[in-house]
């Protein structure tokens, strides 16, 4: 006497099936939350100006902060408008062609469309100035921007990423490897090795809890 229907068979059949489709599609989560079409690593959009960091920030030697003037007292740090750059190329290269979209900005007063490239989600805050003000130097969220050619993303921005930093000056305060003196914020040469632990007139308590990121 037959116990099971013959189509009980299957069973064994559509198991496997799922349980290897439920696997291939943890590999696919974790390989597409790991890579840096998810993290954004290597993102480089073109830009409406060729514009060299490695030129203005390495070769002539121009501080980030004249540039993006805010960094130091606000969320954001600016791009910088067309103002600021006309300030040198009024003169320099006037007549270099590919200047031409920002004359046109500066005698239009339409400003340039610049593309963000390190953009965080809509439900994440960062305020850039709390952070030059404990000594995070640029280069830790930026990298070495004063050798691109083109900006590029250098950093995942995950929230694991910026936990791995706030945990490191709560636990190491001076020593952590995060941190430098203020005023060397801007020296992408900077070498932590190099220096004492870093004597803070307070003690720094970096938040790890939601609300302080998601507000």
């Amino acid at each position: 006497m037959q116990i099971f229907r013959r189509r009980s068979n299957l069973f064994p059949l559509v198991l496997g099936l799922g349980l290897a489709t439920l696997a291939s599609s943890c590999v696919l989560l974790i390989w597409y939350y790991f890579s840096p079409k998810f993290t954004q690593v290597g993102y480089s959009p073109r830009q409406p100006i060729a514009y060299s960091h490695n030129l203005h920030a390495r070769e002539l030697g121009i501080d980030c902060r004249y540039c993006h003037s805010n960094v130091e007292r606000s969320a954001m740090a600016t791009i910088p408008p067309t103002q600021t750059c006309m300030n040198c190329h009024q003169l320099v290269k006037a007549d270099s062609p590919k200047l031409a979209s920002l004359h046109d900005s500066w005698e239009s007063g339409k400003r340039l469309e610049w593309t963000r490239v390190h953009k965080l989600p809509d439900y994440a805050y960062f305020d850039h100035s709390v952070h030059v003000a404990s000594g995070v130097g640029c280069v830790e969220c930026h990298g070495r921007v004063d050798e691109m050619e083109q900006v590029r993303q250098v950093q995942p921005l995950r929230m694991s990423w910026c936990l791995e930093c706030h945990r490191d000056v709560r636990a190491r305060q001076g020593a952590s490897r995060f941190l430098r003196p203020v005023s060397e914020v801007t020296n992408m040469d900077f070498k932590r090795d190099n220096h004492a632990p870093l004597a803070l007139a307070r003690r720094l308590d970096p938040p790890e809890n939601c609300t302080a990121c998601h507000r």
